[in-house]
This record gives C-alpha cells, structure tokens and sequence, in this order.
C-alpha cells in the first residue's frame, strides 16, 4: 500500500504504551460501565465501529479475564463452527503462559465441530511456538482420533478424508500459546507444510536425525551420540558417523504416552501396536530428538514414490496470481536474470531465503541517521533494519513487495513470485519515519544510473522501478528525476494511495509513472484504493474477508519478516493495500521485459492505452477506478512476444470457488475472456446432479458476465454439501467447486466475532496512549465510542488479547487500524468525529524460519490498574 510520508512520520519507532483511562466508554456488549463524566470544556467524542469479516470466530475459552466464557475441552462441549472459518483460540498447559483465566488450572484442548467436505483442509497457526508446542488433531463423527499434526514449529495441517461431521482438536503439547486455526479449500499450505503429520507416509518407528557433534555430543555433559540415543529410547540402525543415521525407537509404548493423542491408552493393551500407534510414537521421539540441543534435525523417514512436481508450499495461498492469469503467462517465461527490477523502499531482508540469489548490490540513501535505524547515514547496505511502524510490529514492507517481484519459485519452499527469473535491486529510502524527496531521487536516479548523492553506480542500470510509497503535494525536482529516469529507458510502477479518494498522490500522479489501484478476489475496486483520473492500471492488493473460503483472509501474501521477538524471524505474512498491487504489475513488466529486452517505456504507454495488458474492467476503456483495467500477465507476456493481436481466448471464472455458509443464499461469480479472440460459453453443468444448487446466467448471447448461483436447502438434513459447477465454452471448461453448510432448524450459526476487543486512541507524534475503550460483537460489529478526547490528531488502533497479557497484535490474536493496518491514517479531532469504520482481523504469519521450542518468557505487563494494553513490539 501507498506508504505517505504524513503517515509513516506518525509511526514512530518509540514504545507504545496505552493506559486504560475513566470516562472511555463502555463494553459494546456485556454490562455497561459507569456512565462518564461530563467532558471538559473543549473535548470532543470520536466514535465508530469496527467491522469483521464473516466466517470469523473466536475460541469460547480463552485467556482474557474480560472475554465471554464457555469450556469447550471435550467432544461433547465442542463449539461448533462454519465451514469456511478462520478462528482465534489460546490453550495452555497448568501453570503455563501469563496470568488469567486458565493459568492455574489449564486448558490444554479446544474442540471445535464442524461439517466438511472431502479435500478441505484443516490448518493451524500457533502465535508463538517459543511460547507453546501445539498439535492438530482430526476426529470423525464418534469422537474416534482419526488424524494429526504434531509438528514442533509455527504450522499445522490436516486433510479432511471424506465428506461428514468432524471434531477438530488443538492441544497444548507444551508450554502456552495463541493460535489461529482455518477449515476451507484446499491449499498447498495445507498439503504441504506440516512434516509430522500423522497421515504422511513414513515408515513407523524410524527416525531420521543428524547431530551437531556426533563424536562428542554436549548435552548434560559430554556422552557418545549412542548414549544420547539410548536417553530418547532410540538406537542406530545404519548411517556413517558425521551423516544422517537410522534409528529406531526402543519402547514405542512409553513415547506413546507422551503424546496428546486420544490413542495413548494403546500402551497398556498386549500385542503388538498398530501402525498407526507406532506412527505417533515415532513423531513422538522427533519431537523429543528436536528439543535436544545436541540435534541438528530429526525427520521421519519418508516414503516416496515417481511423481512428485515441485511446487512452493503456500502458492495456493496466493489467489492474487491466477487473477491475474500468470500460470498461463508462466508457460512462456518465468522472468530473465538479466531484467532488474528497482525495489524503493524500506530496503530488504538480504537474508531472506525466499530472496536467496535474486539479490542485486543496492544502496541504502537515508541521510537523516535519527531515522534510517541502523546507527549510520547513507552507504551500501540496503538491509532493513525494521521500523515498528505498524501496530504489530516492522513493516518489512519492502521485503514484502520484493517477494511478490521475484521470490524464489518452484523451491518447494515458501511463496512464488511474479517474474521468479528476474532480479531485485533493493534501495533503501523509508526509515522509521517515512522517506524524504531528496532520498527518494537519489534512489531514483542511482537506480537509472544517473550521477547521484552515493557517488557511485550499479554496473546494470534497472529495467523497472517500484516505488510502493507516495504522499501528497507534487515536486518538480521529482518530475525531473522521473523524466530522467525514463529517458533512461526504466519503466516506472508507483502505487496510487490508500485513502479510498481521488486525491492525487505522488510520485504516482507524475507524468511517466504508471498509477496502480487495488482490487480484491472479485475484481471490483478495494475498500481503501485511491482511485481518480491519473489511474493507469488496477492489480490485486487484497481486501476484507474470505470469498474463495481458504480460512484465510483474502490479502495478499509474500515474503516477510518478523522482529517483535527482538530479533528477525524470516516468514511469510499477508498484507493489503496499493503498495501490495503495484509489484503485481511491476512483476509482470519484468516477465514482458525478459520476452522482448527492447520494450520502452512509450512501448508500454502505447500498449497500455490500446488494452493489450489488461483484461476490461468498469466502464469501456479507461475509467478512474481501474485505469486501462486489471493488468493480464499471459496478454501482457503475449503482447511482447511479438505485438500480434488478437490473442487466444481462454475462459476465466472469478472468483475460482464458492462457499455457502449457512447465512448464505446466493452469490455471484464472472465469467471472462482473457483472451481477445471470441469465445461462447456453450454449456453449463453442475456435477454432480442436485436440485439443491441453480445457476442463472447472464442476458449476454456469448455467455459472459455475471451469473448468480443460488442455493436451496429445503429438505436437506444438516451438514456440508459439494458440488461443482461446469462452464464449457469453444475455446476451454473450467470447473468452479461449490461447499454448501446446512445447519440444524435453518438457522445462520454464529455471527462474526473476534472476541474481546480493545480499541486504543493513541497520539502519533509521541506514541503515547490517550485512551482505551472495550466492547463487544454485535452482529458482527463493534461500535466504540471516546469521550472527553483533547483537540488534536490520533490514530486508532484495535485488537484482542486471547492470552491476556497485556500486548495487542500478536500473531493469533485480532488486529486492525484506521483506515488500513499497514498504514494507519492520522485523525484530527476539532469537533466531535463519527463514522471512523475500520476492520480488523487476525494476525497470521506462517513459515516462520528458525523458531524451536522454549519456555514462556513472561512480557512486563501494563502498570495500569484500568489493565490498559499496549502493542506488540513495544516496551512498556
């Protein structure tokens, strides 16, 4: 998204810490507090609400003292839930994570029941894995444990076997910990990135594992590798001695009393044990060989067969790329290592996995030392310090925008990128406190190799810019470094704002530079998109809620960073925003620049114009939502190639599923060409046979457009329904999977809820709290309501605290910021202010880089009595 200086400025790296304080409001849901009083002379009230998206629930036993309560530790007390769904939830073991409800007694399980279809996917976040081992389990109908994930690390997965009911279970293995478990499509998240999982096939009671010093192991003191075996019950099958060995387990009966499983009372039967029973103890002895310090890994000893296509494990996370028709562009080129792509930004995470190699030298041009964050002024390392300036930690947001560019792809690791053959020249411009003009051309004209404040040049200039970054108010010492830039022959991408305005923001409004707006999974315009008549091209940033039903909010997902630790994690984060849309098309630039090195950038102005990148969007031709439309990879790769037109037609449903939740009767999808040569759609059919599921089409005579689905579940008795709706048209079929939730007496389930919810007023120039009120869901809704407030400017920040202790924003627990959490909007307050909506959601970061276990380490709460609450990466 757009990062404007007035806006980045307000988020300062200082501690957060926001007291609770009298007169703030009331609970939006439970007992009122005492009423307020009068004002002072010369304040004001800020009120609003805060929005959640459907199919959002909260675990009905958590942590937080002020949150509603009801148990949900057995099968018989499971909390029911929607299909789709994506669920915040805390569990502990006795004496476990900070103080609150469950700290003494505990809550090791939470169980959750739910009607699935066969092929879902059942996948769990944990908030922290430091903090807490949380395991996955699948039970069916009866109760009977039928599956697990018992992985040491921050993510878990299950497949969902067969259409039916199912109980799923999270447990806490060790320690304490927030999480944040989803149950929707299939994805290759859940294929793919939990290796203990119980259902993989690996050979029972074998183990994989390579110690650090095999000779002289240090643990506990100095013992042989051997003796270290015999303390976990293992003993060496085969393996040279600096390799991996093969190892067995001793007595699978006593690790099998050490899982969270429903199955250990296997240990007291005679006989054999089962497969299944040695299965689980065998993930028992690896987390018990992963927790030794003397052990590098320990892996199960997998089973493979002829077949395996290598595919980066969340790709299917990242809806963003098949809206754009990049699978069918990526048949032609996957990018060029010789086409560099210019990322302006806060600099980069060099030490990325996912960026590994895809790295050009770069330059950090931050003069102001207060604000570059690492201690010096401008030199050649563009790494990113951090910047805490969102409420949940560093942005990393040019780590994020590289990743979308050009993450490593086909790794079988982590995210793909646009244009995976391409390069990255990271520059270094926003700091703690935004970017200034003089750096931000500075990084410009280095990046164009053109004589600048560094002194020095990049032996290859960029074929492309990105500058995911903006404010108001034009500079003509901008425009002529943009003009210089292009005449350099570098193609310019800026994002057009997150204000949800016509305003003008630059450098995106500059002659030369290419304007992107953001649209969400239905291709209609985002909620925060600036929007106006210097717009040249729309591309996916993301928005609010959850259509193509993966359990996961429908934001846009790359590489990413996390410090709130103190130190960076390297993973994989969701964001939103114009700043998420514009390497989408800088991406796709670089994969037209890779087909045709001698594009220019009147080349793409021309080509634009004339809609050979873009698939249509609003009003015919260019409109000022979406520009010239919704850039095309396989159009825009195609119109490079050769500049022939017309090219093939090819049929495209959007969105790709559709998912009925039980308040749920009708929804839309559209059908399009993104090809420009015709094609009809010939027939429509909906497999299998069912008189539950309708689909009336468009008035169009070639079948284009808009159809509505509509569902009917008279006579059906509770519980989930698929089917698959078939469009086959003369140049292609594509096939859309449908999930229908029927629940018990025709009812709608639960409304959207994230819990407890804490909304913070907070003074952005000294980040300091101001105040802190607390409600509620209804409806779906939270309303809030500051009274008293001093005339001034603020930003508004909400959040839950699942595991009550005392820090908002944590992974697995609620978040949201006016106007967009990535880049709160400042506030001014000099009248009573009403309206100030926002939504908030659930924090996830999946594929975190080098977290193991570890104990609770207690975070220095709030001095407040009010129990005021502060955010997370801040001190108190």
């Amino acid at each position: 998204m757009s990062l404007s200086l007035s806006s980045r400025i307000a988020l300062l790296s200082a501690a957060v810490l926001v007291a609770a304080c009298g007169g703030g409001g009331g609970d939006g849901g439970g007992s009122p507090l005492p009423p307020p009083p009068p004002p002072p002379a010369g304040s004001f009230q800020v009120s609003g609400q805060v929005r959640v998206a459907d199919n959002t629930l909260v675990d009905s036993d958590v942590n937080d003292v002020n949150a509603a309560y009801a148990p949900n530790d057995s099968v018989a007390a499971a909390q029911a839930v929607p299909n789709p769904v994506s669920l915040a939830g805390y569990v502990n073991v006795a004496g476990q994570g900070p103080s609150g409800r469950s700290r003494v007694p505990g809550d090791r399980d939470d169980y959750f029941r739910v009607d699935a279809v066969a092929g879902q996917t059942v996948s769990l976040i944990v908030g922290d894995p430091l903090a807490g081992d949380i395991d996955l389990f699948l039970h069916d109908e009866n109760g009977v444990e039928i599956d697990s994930s018992e992985d040491t690390g921050r993510f878990e997965s299950v497949p969902i076997p067969s259409t039916g009911r199912y109980y799923v279970r999270a447990h806490a293995f060790a320690g304490a910990s927030s999480y944040v478990l989803a149950i929707g499509q299939a994805t290759a998240a859940g294929a793919a990135a939990s290796t203990l999982r119980r259902s993989a096939e690996f050979v029972p009671g074998e183990v994989v594992v390579r110690w650090r010093e095999p000779a002289q192991v240090l643990q506990a003191g100095k013992r042989s590798a051997a003796s270290a075996l015999s303390v976990h019950a293992l003993s060496k099958v085969a393996g040279a001695t600096e390799g991996d060995w093969l190892v067995s387990l001793d007595n699978p009966r006593s690790l099998l009393a050490l899982s969270g499983s429903s199955r250990r009372g296997a240990q007291a039967a005679s006989g054999a044990l089962s497969a299944t029973d040695m299965k689980t103890a065998t993930l028992q002895a690896i987390k018990r060989l992963r927790a030794d310090p003397a052990v590098l890994y320990a892996e199960p000893n997998y089973i493979r067969h002829r077949m395996a296509v290598p595919s980066d494990q969340y790709y299917n996370l990242q809806w963003h790329y098949p809206l754009i028709n990049l699978p069918a562009a990526w048949d032609i080129t996957t990018g060029s290592n010789s086409v560099i792509v210019a990322v302006i930004d806060t600099g980069v995470l060099l030490g990325h996995p996912d960026l590994a190699g895809k790295l050009v030298a770069g330059y950090d041009f931050i003069t102001d030392i207060g604000n570059a964050n690492d201690g010096n002024g401008p030199d050649a390392n563009p790494d990113d310090p951090g910047d805490n300036a969102t409420p949940n930690g560093s942005s990393f947001h040019g780590t994020h925008v590289a990743g979308t560019i050009a993450a490593s792809s086909n790794t079988t690791r982590g995210v793909a990128g646009v244009a995976w053959g391409a390069r990255i020249m990271p520059l270094r411009v926003l700091g703690t406190r935004g970017g200034t003009s003089f750096d931000i051309t500075q990084a410009v004209r280095y990046a164009a190799r053109l004589p600048n404040s560094s002194g020095t040049l990049p032996a290859q200039r960029a074929d492309i810019m990105n500058l995911s970054l903006g404010g108001t108010g034009s500079s003509q010492a901008e425009q002529n470094a943009y003009n210089e830039a292009r005449a350099q022959g570098v193609i310019i991408v800026a994002a057009a704002g997150n204000d949800g305005n016509a305003v003008l923001n630059y450098p995106a409004s500059y002659d030369g530079v290419i304007s992107v707006s953001a649209v969400g999974i239905r291709k209609t315009l985002a909620s925060y998109s600036n929007f106006g008549s210097r717009v040249d091209v729309a591309a996916p940033g993301g928005d609010s809620g959850d259509v193509n039903g993966d359990g996961y909010t429908d934001l846009v997902l790359s590489t990413h960073g996390d410090d709130s630790s103190g130190s960076v994690v390297f993973n994989y984060g969701f964001q939103a925003g114009t700043s998420m849309a514009t390497p989408h098309v800088a991406g796709v630039l670089a994969l037209m620049k890779s087909v045709n090195a001698s594009l220019t950038p009147d080349d793409i102005d021309r080509l634009l114009a004339a809609g050979r990148l873009t698939t249509e969007l609003g009003a015919p031709g260019r409109d000022d939502q979406f520009g010239h439309g919704l850039i095309d990879a396989l159009r825009a790769v195609q119109a490079a190639q050769n500049g022939t037109d017309p090219t093939p037609p090819l049929l495209v449903a959007t969105p790709g599923t559709l998912n009925f939740t039980p308040a749920t009767t009708s929804q839309t999808l559209v059908l399009s060409n993104n090809g420009s040569q015709a094609l009809t759609v010939t027939a429509v059919n909906v497999t299998p046979g069912t008189n539950w599921l309708t689909v009336t089409p468009p008035a169009a005579p070639n079948g284009l457009g808009t159809y509505t689905v509509t569902v009917n579940r008279t006579g059906l008795t509770p519980g989930a329904y698929n089917a698959s709706i078939e469009f086959v048209s003369t140049a292609n079929t594509v096939s859309v999977p449908v999930v229908l939730q029927v629940t018990a007496g025709g009812g709608t389930g639960p409304s959207p809820n994230l819990g407890e919810l804490y909304i913070l007023l907070v003074d952005p120039d000294t980040m300091t709290g101001v105040d802190q009120v607390r409600a509620r869901a209804t409806g779906g809704v939270y309303n809030f309501q500051f009274t008293g407030v001093a005339a001034g400017t603020y930003i508004l920040v909400a959040g839950s605290d699942p595991d009550n202790d005392d820090v908002l924003c944590n992974v697995g627990e609620a978040c949201g910021a006016y106007l967009t959490l990535d880049e709160p909007v400042r506030v001014t307050v000099n009248a009573n202010r009403s309206g100030l909506n926002f939504s908030a959601g659930y924090v996830t970061s999946i594929g975190a880089q080098g977290l193991g276990s570890g104990s609770w380490n207690p975070l220095a709460r709030s001095p407040s009595a009010g129990g005021g609450k502060r955010l997370r990466g801040s001190t108190p």
